[in-house]
């Protein structure tokens, strides 16, 4: 076996397909119809190559594929340096996080090697966060690049970076997490149409569970390296709700065992962990068939999400990968707007709460003359001011 190839087995980064007895038939041919798409730019075709067991099959075959699908080729990269660009107010953060990169894998490296690989990951955050500063770094944003880091070329990684972090994981990165936790209800909505029995039994546990793996796309749970690498296929090619059934169908094959538990709290602790054994070429089958059947458009939780969300502004693929960084600044200030206009429409709803006996005092006073006018509604008016006094 050839020493790259026991690098895939491993989960060391950079290596071609795994050619265990009988995993490598088709390989050839499935590797011909990736390079062809690639040289075609059929998104179509690499979008169904990337769930078809094995995805990109290779990093070699990834470095093509990936940048197509996240469609780097619409924005052109920006020459000048990042470095004289001002600072961004989360560099600290990132600084401490990246500190906590590469836990995992590479497995291989020296220290040194380690130590290298994180200077190249805090440029690459610090120069898509200094260009693109209305942009908010979180925890876990860091587990994301550090995959586009061993996947990709230096010289095509901050751009990749940024439009995956504009155009697919806005939601995510806004002054607040709202959005995000509003796309977790899409999880028990989907719950219940699959398979009512389990959404009744987790029924009393809030969909936060899965908040870690929708930010970071699994890549802050997922410790082997081919494991991330043959999922971020998945996830690159799809659209960004497509996380969301994949959380979904991992719940739904552990059935049998959250059926077992009935508190809350080790529920929550058992949903929270991904499971040793999971079989990621079948969860990404069940997913795709999942989402087939039952579309975001078909749960009740699609409609409180803002049109000018990841979830619906990727929801056509093709549309997504001609948008432009432009376009994804546009989608970030629009969310802005409405999460601002959100957050004073709550202080006004708050406030009116606050001082609903005077509102309504002076409602009554405003309407005495009217009252005085229809007798009907004095008997209405007692009945609703015992009530909110109540």
């Amino acid at each position: 076996m050839a020493t790259d190839e026991r690098c895939q087995e491993s989960g060391i980064p950079g290596s071609p397909p795994d050619t265990k007895a009988g995993v490598n038939d088709g390989t050839d041919a499935k590797r011909a119809r990736i390079s062809a798409a690639c040289e075609r730019k059929d998104i179509d075709e690499l979008r169904s190559l990337a769930t078809a067991p094995r995805g990109f099959i290779s990093d070699d075959l990834r470095r093509k594929a990936w940048p197509i699908l996240l469609g780097s080729d619409v924005d052109a990269a920006t020459p000048d340096s990042w470095q004289d660009l001002p600072r961004h107010r989360d560099e600290d953060q990132v600084k401490l996080d990246v500190e906590r990169s590469f836990v995992y894998y590479p497995n291989d490296d020296t220290p040194v090697e380690l130590d290298k690989k994180k200077v190249e990951l805090s440029d690459l955050i610090t120069e898509v966060l200094r260009r693109h500063p209305c942009l908010c770094y979180f925890q876990g944003y860091h587990d994301v690049c550090q995959v586009l880091l061993l996947v990709l070329p230096r010289d095509l990684r901050a751009l990749a970076v940024s439009r995956l972090s504009l155009l697919r994981m806005r939601d995510f990165m806004l002054p607040t997490l709202a959005p995000s936790i509003v796309l977790l209800h899409l999880i028990p909505d989907l719950l219940r149409v699959a398979d009512y029995k389990l959404y009744q039994h987790l029924s009393q546990n809030e969909p936060y569970f899965a908040l870690s793996d929708t930010l970071t796309m699994f890549a802050h749970n997922v410790q082997r390296y081919s494991d991330i690498a043959r999922l971020f296929d998945a996830l690159i090619a799809r659209e960004q709700v497509f996380s969301i059934y994949v959380v979904t169908q991992i719940v739904l094959r552990r059935r049998a065992e959250l059926l077992e538990d009935d508190e809350p709290d080790m529920l929550h602790f058992k949903l929270s962990k991904l499971p040793p054994d999971l079989d990621l070429e079948v969860v990404i089958a069940e997913a795709t068939a999942l989402f087939e059947k039952y579309p975001p458009e078909s749960l009740r939780a699609w409609r409180n999400i803002s049109t000018a969300s990841v979830l619906k502004t990727t929801r056509d693929f093709k549309a997504l990968t001609s948008q432009t960084l432009q376009d994804g600044h546009a989608f970030f200030e629009r969310q802005v707007r409405e999460l601002q206009w959100a957050e004073r429409r709550r202080k006004m709803m708050q406030l009116a709460w606050a001082n609903r006996t005077l509102l309504f005092t002076i409602l009554v006073g405003v309407g005495a003359v009217y009252l005085r006018k229809s007798p009907v509604m004095v008997g209405t008016v007692a009945r609703l001011t015992r009530l909110i006094r109540g």
